[in-house]
Parts: structure tokens; sequence; C-alpha cells
């Protein structure tokens, strides 16, 4: 079963309304690092969500960092990896605050 398809969209960040150019691997807005819920498998666009996914938490590793996202209306958690071009403030913010921490 095929559990990856690539999509190339661009799209309006519905947390901060930043334009984002998709490149068939994004998932989520490089400025806010806010996602939406609307993957069963990535890429698939099935599932009938569509809450938004809050970054709750960001762990470093050898090649970037993985951000734990956690949907605001079904609470279903997803681990992403970070883009080159995510904004390293909201990394480093989302990374030192309790609150995303603990996924307040």
């Amino acid at each position: 079963m095929k559990t990856f398809t690539k999509r190339k969209e661009d799209f309006i960040c519905a947390n901060c309304g930043t334009h984002v150019v998709g490149n068939g691997y994004t998932n989520h807005c490089p400025k806010c690092l806010w996602s939406k819920h609307v993957d069963n498998n990535p890429g698939d666009r099935l599932s009938t969500c569509g809450g938004m996914m809050k970054p709750i938490s960001v762990i470093s590793e050898k090649d970037g960092f993985i951000i734990t996202h956690k949907c605001e209306k079904c609470g279903k958690t997803i681990r992403q990896h970070s883009s080159e071009n995510d904004d390293i403030e909201t990394i480093i913010s989302i990374s030192s605050n309790p609150d995303f921490i603990f996924g307040k």
C-alpha cells in the first residue's frame, strides 16, 4: 500500500496568512510552522477532519528538526521533518516554550 503521495501545492496559511509555495513535500507553514489536518497518509488529502495542526514540540535531529503537530479538532498527533526554509526563530521559540513542550 502506498503511504505517500507527492503533491506540489501552494497555499495560504490558515494560521498566519503567509503565502506558501509548495515543493511537493511541503506540509506546514515555514513562518509559523502550523499545518492543517488534510491527510490520512501524507499527500492523500483524504482526511475529513480539516482541523488546525498546532506545532507542540520540536526536537533536534542530525539533519534538522522533527516538529510534532497536534490537531486542535480531533487530537491526532503527527511528526514532521523540518524544511530548510523554516523560520529558525519560530523553531527556537517552540523548543524553548514550556507550553509547547507540554502540548498546551
